[in-house]
């Protein structure tokens, strides 16, 4: 199956703590570690990871980071020909706050990530294309009516989608919050909605059809865990599993991430997912 992901890449400085900081409080952290990121960089790899042919489109500076940004996207063969190198801006950042309880903070600084280009021959193929939030609304809408296989997109962070965009959405993707902050999303033709911890449910014209719950594991980094669900579910569903058994799926792997630090360093392959289900 080819997935095709139109998002962001960063770099993610990452930095733990006993427990998240109030506002105007200054804590110490006791580790403090660089990870690639960016929801559609985690995206990208985890459903590479899972056994799709994955292709990214999306953006980079010209700056050391980039390289550092791209290091697991190219060890892991996702096809980064559409990554544009911009001159001008710098490589994303996310900088993030972990507790000892896997909660986080996250802060994103676009840089690049605010200029992608989209062209209708980079999704057009594609058995699936998955985007995000974390991109300009300009690039979400072009994959979106150049895509013509299923269509994915993970409103997250939450800002408000045109409705012919959602219209032309197969699946949205959001967590309880986001769901409740945006207007109109069960017009897209399924609505995927996590609830961390307690699992997820699918939604469609309005009605959940399915449910599903994590198997049990011991939290250590909520970063990236929505991500890999995302991508776990959009590979699910090419496989023809149904809803029920795609969210299943998708639960596991988010379970993984969440046993593990960092955004992709965490995410797991096909195998360690079967062997957990």
């Amino acid at each position: 199956m080819k997935v095709v992901v139109v998002g962001s890449v960063n770099l993610d400085v990452v930095a733990r703590v006993h427990r998240l900081p109030g506002p105007g409080e200054t804590l110490a952290a006791s580790a403090l570690a660089r990870h690639p990121g960016g929801k559609g960089a985690n995206q990208a790899l985890a459903a590479r990871r899972l056994g799709a042919d994955v292709a990214l489109v999306g953006a980079v500076g010209r700056d050391p980071a980039a390289d550092e940004a791209l290091a697991l996207l190219a060890d892991g063969g996702v096809d980064l020909t559409a990554v544009r190198r911009v001159p001008d801006l710098p490589t994303g950042h996310a900088l993030i706050t972990v507790d000892d309880e896997g909660e986080t903070t996250i802060v994103v600084a676009a840089g690049a990530n605010a200029d992608p280009v989209v062209e209708p021959a980079h999704v057009r193929d594609a058995d699936a294309v998955l985007s995000v939030l974390e991109v300009p609304d300009e690039a979400v809408a072009a994959a979106v009516a150049a895509a013509t296989g299923l269509v994915v997109l993970n409103a997250a962070p939450a800002r408000p989608v045109a409705p012919e965009v959602l219209r032309r959405v197969d699946v949205v993707v959001v967590n309880s919050a986001e769901y409740a902050e945006l207007d109109g999303l069960d017009t897209a033709g399924a609505v995927v909605i996590t609830h961390g911890g307690d699992g997820a449910e699918i939604r469609r014209a309005g009605v959940v059809v399915a449910t599903a719950t994590p198997p049990p594991t011991t939290v250590v980094d909520g970063t990236g865990a929505g991500d890999c669900f995302t991508a776990a579910l959009t590979v699910a569903l090419l496989s023809g599993r149904s809803d029920a058994e795609a969210l299943r799926y998708a639960c596991a792997a988010g379970a993984l991430a969440v046993s593990r630090a960092g955004a992709q360093p965490s995410l797991p392959t096909a195998a360690e997912l079967e062997a957990v289900r």
